[in-house]
Protein backbone atom coordinates (compact mmCIF):
# COMPACT_ATOMS: atom_id res chain seq x y z
CA UNK A 1 0.00 0.00 0.00
CA UNK A 2 2.82 2.43 0.83
CA UNK A 3 4.38 1.95 -2.58
CA UNK A 4 1.10 2.72 -4.30
CA UNK A 5 0.70 5.73 -2.02
CA UNK A 6 4.09 7.17 -3.00
CA UNK A 7 3.39 6.78 -6.72
CA UNK A 8 -0.07 8.34 -6.55
CA UNK A 9 1.11 11.17 -4.30
CA UNK A 10 3.84 12.18 -6.72
CA UNK A 11 1.66 12.07 -9.82
CA UNK A 12 -1.39 13.71 -8.22
CA UNK A 13 0.79 16.43 -6.72
CA UNK A 14 2.26 17.32 -10.10
CA UNK A 15 -1.18 17.43 -11.74
CA UNK A 16 -2.58 19.57 -8.92
CA UNK A 17 0.45 21.85 -8.98
CA UNK A 18 0.21 22.63 -12.69
CA UNK A 19 -3.57 23.02 -12.42
CA UNK A 20 -2.96 25.49 -9.59
CA UNK A 21 -0.70 27.53 -11.89
CA UNK A 22 -3.60 27.89 -14.31
CA UNK A 23 -6.14 28.74 -11.60
CA UNK A 24 -3.77 31.16 -9.88
CA UNK A 25 -3.10 33.00 -13.15
CA UNK A 26 -6.80 33.30 -14.01
CA UNK A 27 -7.61 34.66 -10.55
CA UNK A 28 -4.62 37.02 -10.58
CA UNK A 29 -5.67 38.47 -13.95
CA UNK A 30 -9.29 38.98 -12.90
CA UNK A 31 -10.79 36.05 -14.81
CA UNK A 32 -12.23 34.11 -11.90
CA UNK A 33 -15.38 33.30 -13.89
CA UNK A 34 -13.28 31.12 -16.22
CA UNK A 35 -11.91 28.88 -13.47
CA UNK A 36 -14.96 26.62 -13.63
CA UNK A 37 -13.95 25.51 -17.13
CA UNK A 38 -10.57 24.42 -15.77
CA UNK A 39 -12.39 22.34 -13.17
CA UNK A 40 -14.53 20.76 -15.91
CA UNK A 41 -11.35 19.57 -17.63
CA UNK A 42 -9.93 18.27 -14.35
CA UNK A 43 -13.10 16.33 -13.47
CA UNK A 44 -13.31 14.84 -16.97
CA UNK A 45 -9.66 13.74 -16.86
CA UNK A 46 -10.14 12.08 -13.47
CA UNK A 47 -13.22 10.22 -14.72
CA UNK A 48 -11.41 9.00 -17.86
CA UNK A 49 -8.34 7.93 -15.83
CA UNK A 50 -10.48 5.95 -13.38
CA UNK A 51 -12.35 4.39 -16.30
CA UNK A 52 -9.05 3.45 -17.95
CA UNK A 53 -7.85 1.76 -14.78
CA UNK A 54 -11.12 -0.16 -14.49
CA UNK A 55 -10.91 -1.19 -18.16
CA UNK A 56 -7.36 -2.50 -17.76
CA UNK A 57 -8.39 -4.48 -14.69
CA UNK A 58 -11.40 -5.90 -16.55
CA UNK A 59 -9.37 -6.90 -19.61
CA UNK A 60 -6.72 -8.51 -17.41
CA UNK A 61 -9.36 -10.45 -15.48
CA UNK A 62 -10.79 -12.15 -18.57
CA UNK A 63 -7.41 -13.14 -20.01
CA UNK A 64 -6.01 -16.66 -19.55
CA UNK A 65 -3.02 -17.03 -17.20
CA UNK A 66 -0.48 -17.20 -20.01
CA UNK A 67 -1.78 -14.03 -21.64
CA UNK A 68 -1.77 -12.27 -18.26
CA UNK A 69 2.00 -12.70 -18.04
CA UNK A 70 2.48 -11.13 -21.46
CA UNK A 71 -0.04 -8.39 -20.62
CA UNK A 72 1.87 -7.39 -17.47
CA UNK A 73 5.19 -7.38 -19.33
CA UNK A 74 3.84 -5.16 -22.12
CA UNK A 75 2.17 -2.80 -19.62
CA UNK A 76 5.44 -2.44 -17.71
CA UNK A 77 7.49 -1.68 -20.84
CA UNK A 78 4.92 0.85 -22.09
CA UNK A 79 5.11 2.55 -18.69
CA UNK A 80 8.90 2.76 -18.95
CA UNK A 81 8.72 4.34 -22.42
CA UNK A 82 6.06 6.88 -21.43
CA UNK A 83 7.78 7.82 -18.19
CA UNK A 84 11.17 8.14 -19.85
CA UNK A 85 9.72 10.64 -22.32
CA UNK A 86 8.10 12.54 -19.44
CA UNK A 87 11.41 12.63 -17.56
CA UNK A 88 13.14 14.09 -20.62
CA UNK A 89 10.37 16.66 -21.06
CA UNK A 90 10.72 17.71 -17.42
CA UNK A 91 14.49 18.08 -17.74
CA UNK A 92 14.23 20.27 -20.84
CA UNK A 93 11.01 22.21 -20.19
CA UNK A 94 10.58 22.07 -16.40
CA UNK A 95 12.03 25.50 -15.64
CA UNK A 96 9.77 27.15 -18.24
CA UNK A 97 6.55 25.39 -17.25
CA UNK A 98 5.03 28.25 -15.23
CA UNK A 99 5.85 30.90 -17.83
CA UNK A 100 4.76 28.79 -20.81
CA UNK A 101 1.57 27.69 -19.09
CA UNK A 102 0.60 31.29 -18.32
CA UNK A 103 1.34 32.31 -21.93
CA UNK A 104 -0.85 29.50 -23.24
CA UNK A 105 -3.67 30.44 -20.88
CA UNK A 106 -3.37 34.08 -21.92
CA UNK A 107 -3.62 33.12 -25.59
CA UNK A 108 -6.61 30.85 -24.95
CA UNK A 109 -8.52 33.38 -22.85
CA UNK A 110 -7.76 36.23 -25.25
CA UNK A 111 -9.26 34.26 -28.13
CA UNK A 112 -12.21 33.39 -25.92
CA UNK A 113 -12.04 29.63 -26.54
CA UNK A 114 -13.68 27.96 -23.56
CA UNK A 115 -13.03 24.54 -25.09
CA UNK A 116 -9.33 25.42 -25.03
CA UNK A 117 -9.38 25.89 -21.25
CA UNK A 118 -11.22 22.62 -20.72
CA UNK A 119 -8.84 20.84 -23.09
CA UNK A 120 -5.60 22.07 -21.54
CA UNK A 121 -6.77 21.16 -18.03
CA UNK A 122 -7.91 17.76 -19.29
CA UNK A 123 -4.61 17.02 -21.04
CA UNK A 124 -2.51 18.01 -18.02
CA UNK A 125 -4.45 15.95 -15.50
CA UNK A 126 -5.06 12.99 -17.82
CA UNK A 127 -1.35 12.76 -18.63
CA UNK A 128 -0.60 12.31 -14.94
CA UNK A 129 -3.57 9.97 -14.60
CA UNK A 130 -2.27 7.85 -17.47
CA UNK A 131 1.17 7.67 -15.86
CA UNK A 132 -0.42 6.66 -12.57
CA UNK A 133 -2.48 3.92 -14.22
CA UNK A 134 0.59 2.59 -16.04
CA UNK A 135 2.69 2.63 -12.89
CA UNK A 136 0.01 0.99 -10.76
CA UNK A 137 -1.08 -1.65 -13.29
CA UNK A 138 1.19 -4.39 -11.81
CA UNK A 139 -0.16 -3.60 -8.32
CA UNK A 140 -3.74 -3.17 -9.50
CA UNK A 141 -3.70 -6.61 -11.04
CA UNK A 142 -2.31 -8.35 -7.95
CA UNK A 143 -3.21 -6.17 -4.92
CA UNK A 144 -6.51 -4.47 -5.74
CA UNK A 145 -7.59 -3.43 -2.22
CA UNK A 146 -4.15 -2.19 -1.13
CA UNK A 147 -3.78 -0.29 -4.40
CA UNK A 148 -7.14 1.46 -4.04
CA UNK A 149 -6.31 2.49 -0.47
CA UNK A 150 -2.91 3.80 -1.57
CA UNK A 151 -4.47 5.74 -4.45
CA UNK A 152 -7.07 7.42 -2.25
CA UNK A 153 -4.57 8.28 0.50
CA UNK A 154 -1.97 9.54 -1.98
CA UNK A 155 -4.48 11.70 -3.83
CA UNK A 156 -5.80 13.28 -0.63
CA UNK A 157 -2.27 14.03 0.62
CA UNK A 158 -1.31 15.59 -2.73
CA UNK A 159 -4.42 17.77 -2.79
CA UNK A 160 -3.80 19.00 0.76
CA UNK A 161 -0.19 19.91 -0.02
CA UNK A 162 -0.98 21.54 -3.37
CA UNK A 163 -3.81 23.55 -1.78
CA UNK A 164 -1.36 24.85 0.81
CA UNK A 165 1.01 25.90 -1.96
CA UNK A 166 -1.84 27.50 -3.89
CA UNK A 167 -2.91 29.53 -0.86
CA UNK A 168 0.70 30.58 -0.31
CA UNK A 169 0.82 32.15 -3.77
CA UNK A 170 2.71 29.38 -5.61
CA UNK A 171 6.00 30.07 -3.79
CA UNK A 172 7.84 26.91 -4.80
CA UNK A 173 10.97 26.16 -6.80
CA UNK A 174 9.43 24.19 -9.68
CA UNK A 175 12.81 23.47 -11.22
CA UNK A 176 14.00 21.73 -8.08
CA UNK A 177 10.69 19.92 -7.72
CA UNK A 178 10.91 18.52 -11.25
CA UNK A 179 14.56 17.56 -10.72
CA UNK A 180 13.96 15.41 -7.65
CA UNK A 181 10.73 13.90 -8.96
CA UNK A 182 12.53 13.02 -12.19
CA UNK A 183 15.18 11.12 -10.24
CA UNK A 184 12.39 9.35 -8.37
CA UNK A 185 10.68 8.48 -11.64
CA UNK A 186 13.91 7.03 -13.02
CA UNK A 187 14.23 4.71 -10.04
CA UNK A 188 10.60 3.67 -10.44
CA UNK A 189 10.95 3.18 -14.19
CA UNK A 190 14.10 1.11 -13.70
CA UNK A 191 12.19 -1.18 -11.36
CA UNK A 192 9.36 -1.47 -13.87
CA UNK A 193 11.82 -2.36 -16.63
CA UNK A 194 13.15 -5.16 -14.44
CA UNK A 195 9.65 -6.31 -13.50
CA UNK A 196 8.55 -6.38 -17.15
CA UNK A 197 11.62 -8.45 -18.01
CA UNK A 198 10.78 -10.91 -15.22
CA UNK A 199 7.22 -11.35 -16.48
CA UNK A 200 8.47 -11.81 -20.04
CA UNK A 201 10.88 -14.52 -18.88
CA UNK A 202 8.01 -16.34 -17.16
CA UNK A 203 5.99 -16.07 -20.36
CA UNK A 204 8.85 -17.54 -22.40
CA UNK A 205 9.17 -20.42 -19.93
CA UNK A 206 5.45 -21.18 -20.24
CA UNK A 207 5.60 -21.39 -24.05
CA UNK A 208 8.83 -23.40 -23.99
CA UNK A 209 11.11 -20.70 -25.39
CA UNK A 210 14.62 -21.01 -23.93
CA UNK A 211 16.77 -17.88 -23.52
CA UNK A 212 19.59 -19.74 -21.80
CA UNK A 213 21.60 -18.28 -18.92
CA UNK A 214 19.66 -15.00 -19.08
CA UNK A 215 16.73 -16.77 -17.40
CA UNK A 216 18.91 -18.24 -14.65
CA UNK A 217 18.98 -16.59 -11.18
CA UNK A 218 21.59 -13.89 -10.75
CA UNK A 219 21.00 -14.03 -6.99
CA UNK A 220 18.59 -15.54 -4.46
CA UNK A 221 18.29 -13.97 -1.00
CA UNK A 222 17.43 -16.19 1.96
CA UNK A 223 14.38 -14.12 2.97
CA UNK A 224 11.03 -15.77 3.67
CA UNK A 225 7.65 -14.34 2.63
CA UNK A 226 6.87 -13.59 6.30
CA UNK A 227 9.96 -11.38 6.62
CA UNK A 228 9.21 -7.64 6.37
CA UNK A 229 12.11 -7.33 3.92
CA UNK A 230 10.45 -9.67 1.42
CA UNK A 231 9.37 -7.74 -1.69
CA UNK A 232 5.73 -8.65 -1.02
CA UNK A 233 5.81 -7.47 2.61
CA UNK A 234 5.74 -4.02 4.29
CA UNK A 235 9.32 -2.74 3.97
CA UNK A 236 10.23 -4.86 0.99
CA UNK A 237 7.26 -3.62 -1.05
CA UNK A 238 8.45 -0.02 -0.66
CA UNK A 239 11.95 -0.99 -1.78
CA UNK A 240 10.42 -2.94 -4.66
CA UNK A 241 8.52 0.13 -5.88
CA UNK A 242 11.35 2.60 -5.34
CA UNK A 243 14.32 0.53 -6.49
CA UNK A 244 12.93 -2.57 -8.19
CA UNK A 245 14.05 -4.70 -5.25
CA UNK A 246 13.27 -8.44 -5.23
CA UNK A 247 14.51 -11.36 -3.14
CA UNK A 248 15.52 -13.08 -6.37
CA UNK A 249 16.16 -11.96 -9.93
CA UNK A 250 17.20 -13.45 -13.26
CA UNK A 251 20.29 -12.24 -15.09
CA UNK A 252 18.19 -10.62 -17.82
CA UNK A 253 16.22 -8.65 -15.21
CA UNK A 254 19.36 -7.42 -13.47
CA UNK A 255 21.05 -6.43 -16.74
CA UNK A 256 18.03 -4.54 -18.11
CA UNK A 257 17.44 -2.79 -14.79
CA UNK A 258 21.06 -1.68 -14.33
CA UNK A 259 21.50 -0.66 -17.97
CA UNK A 260 18.43 1.57 -17.78
CA UNK A 261 19.66 3.26 -14.60
CA UNK A 262 23.20 3.59 -15.98
CA UNK A 263 21.86 5.52 -18.98
CA UNK A 264 18.88 7.42 -17.54
CA UNK A 265 20.33 8.71 -14.25
CA UNK A 266 23.56 10.32 -15.58
CA UNK A 267 21.74 11.68 -18.65
CA UNK A 268 19.03 13.37 -16.59
CA UNK A 269 21.50 14.84 -14.09
CA UNK A 270 23.64 16.14 -16.97
CA UNK A 271 20.69 17.81 -18.70
CA UNK A 272 19.58 19.56 -15.52
CA UNK A 273 23.09 20.76 -14.70
CA UNK A 274 23.60 21.93 -18.27
CA UNK A 275 20.44 24.05 -18.18
CA UNK A 276 21.33 25.34 -14.71
CA UNK A 277 24.73 26.55 -15.96
CA UNK A 278 23.05 28.18 -18.95
CA UNK A 279 20.66 30.01 -16.64
CA UNK A 280 23.48 31.23 -14.40
CA UNK A 281 25.42 32.52 -17.42
CA UNK A 282 22.34 34.38 -18.66
CA UNK A 283 21.83 36.01 -15.26
CA UNK A 284 25.48 37.03 -14.98
CA UNK A 285 25.39 38.50 -18.49
CA UNK A 286 22.45 40.67 -17.51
Amino acid sequence: MLGQYLITFREAFEAALISAIILSYLIRTGRYQLTRFVWYGVYLAIAVSVGLGALISLIYGILPKLSQLLFEAIAAFIAVIVLSSVIYWMAVKGRYIKKEMEQRIETITTKGTIIGLVSIAFIIVFREGLETVLFLTPFLLNELTATLIGVVAGTISALILSYGIFMAGMKINLRRFFYFTSLLLILLAGGLAGYGTHELIEYYEQIGFNIGWLAEPAYVLDISVENILHHKNVIGSILAVMFGYSVSAEWARVIIHLCYLAIALPSTIWIYRKHEKTTLKSLSAE
